[in-house]
């Protein structure tokens, strides 16, 4: 028979996978902001937190959506976008003299070369001082979008070795492909395969409209 048996129960926002309180505590020791980057399925926020006895306090905030006022006609959740609103973010901390901070992806999980370190990518390229290995950055193709060009370029121009007829129903499948795949692109009459040529345009406004 047990005695003195104790259990602690865990916080709720631990228990449901909200927040990772040992993580935390090493961000408020280190007594800088947080560079804190969340993705939804449709869009990516990016925000500067920092820590009062108050509460948290949102010192800017940015989301991908915000890419439109900069000629953005793509996907909100892809990686040029998550680089460029990272990017945007950065511009933003230098109005406000925000210099340095800390990255906080919370408990979701990303893989090296991913959308969120894309972001952080972003954040850094602006000019924010971020303790992160580069290596868990996109390749550049990747940033810019020239994955997504060719893969664009492929579901066009992709023939079958075949008869004719297998050809045209080839040819059919690869049309539905290209229209699901890339249906907010068609829908603000953008061409992925431009995708490349639309993220310097859009870089550039970024880079320019926050230094004029």
């Amino acid at each position: 028979m047990a005695t003195k048996t104790t259990y602690t129960v865990k916080f709720r926002r631990n228990r449901e996978g909200k927040t990772n309180y040992k993580k935390r505590l090493q961000h408020l020791l280190s007594e800088k902001q947080r560079l804190v980057i969340r993705r939804s399925l449709r869009v990516i926020r990016i925000q500067l937190i920092s820590y009062t006895p108050q509460g948290d306090r949102v010192n800017t905030c940015v989301e991908s959506r915000m890419l439109a006022k900069y000629g953005w006609k793509g996907s909100y959740n892809s990686i040029p976008a998550a680089f460029l609103t990272g990017l945007l973010l950065a511009q933003k901390a230098r109005e406000k003299g925000i210099k340095e901070c800390i990255c906080d992806l919370g408990n979701a999980s990303s893989m090296p070369g991913g959308v969120l370190f894309a972001a952080l990518s972003g954040a850094v390229t602006g000019g924010l001082t971020i303790p992160v290995n580069n290596k868990v950055f996109p390749k550049q193709e990747r940033i810019e979008g020239k994955h997504i060009a060719e893969y664009a370029k492929k579901l066009k121009e992709k023939k079958a070795e075949a008869n004719i007829i297998y050809r045209n129903k080839l040819k059919e499948k690869n049309e539905t492909v290209y229209k699901r795949q890339f249906a907010q692109y068609l829908k603000n009459n953008t061409i992925p395969e431009d995708i490349p040529n639309m993220f310097q345009t859009v870089k550039a406004k970024i880079v320019g409209a926050n230094h004029g």
